[in-house]
């Protein structure tokens, strides 16, 4: 991937990570919800996430160049290497094939080969992201920032109830990370979405692309 990819992405983050310290929103999927007020449920340990993704993608994207990963390297290149594009609240709406993405951490990267499904819609006032399909599921609720959105919220396994943002995220290098996510919604093309998740579980950064 080379040098494209760091220029292409990093750029278009960095304004929205550094905004987002004083702009993010968070929500919880089973309470009201609206884009405000978010600062009393978001952790500082999460908007800390948010700001060092700039720094998280670099050190990710270098681990998935340098050694041997698991899957299509070239998906991962043309999901990462597009400028981020900004994406009105209509556009999201409705359902999306969507795929995972691992880079850095446990593996240097793995491209899930399978597609799932993934939703956005309105909920209690607010936009709500939901993978409702496979082994891994996520849910939370998006927030506009600077023509992006702002993710908040939590993972868990197919067999688990599904699991809502606690605010109790521990700071990046944790030993034990709990099921709490934060990332960064931005569009890369025509009906074509990717969301970053910086510091997880098992990876520095994961990312889900979206298409239809």
């Amino acid at each position: 991937m080379g040098e494209s990819i760091r220029r292409a992405g990093v750029s278009a983050f960095v304004a929205l990570a550094i905004g987002a310290f004083c702009f993010l929103t968070a929500g919880q999927a089973h309470a009201a919800t609206s884009y405000g007020n978010w600062r009393e449920q978001a952790s500082p340990e999460d908007l800390n996430r948010l700001v060092q993704l700039p720094s998280i993608r670099m050190r990710a994207i270098h681990a998935a160049e340098s050694y041997q990963g698991q899957g299509d390297f070239n998906a991962m290149r043309r999901v990462l290497e597009p400028e981020a594009r900004s994406v009105p609240a209509r556009a999201l709406l409705g359902n999306w094939r969507c795929r995972q993405m691992k880079l850095g951490g446990v593996s240097p990267y793995i491209v899930y080969p399978s597609w799932f499904t993934c939703n956005i819609r309105y909920v209690n006032g607010g936009l709500l992201f939901q993978k409702v399909t496979g082994t891994q599921r996520t849910i939370g609720f998006l927030y506009p920032q600077d023509g992006g959105w702002v993710y908040l919220g939590a993972s868990s396994a197919k067999q688990e109830p599904w699991h809502n943002y606690s605010g109790r995220t521990p700071s990046i290098g944790a030993d034990v990370t709990p099921d709490d996510q934060i990332g960064l919604l931005t569009g890369i093309g025509n009906n074509h979405l990717r969301m970053e998740i910086p510091a997880i579980q098992e990876s520095l950064l994961d990312v889900i692309e979206l298409r239809r």
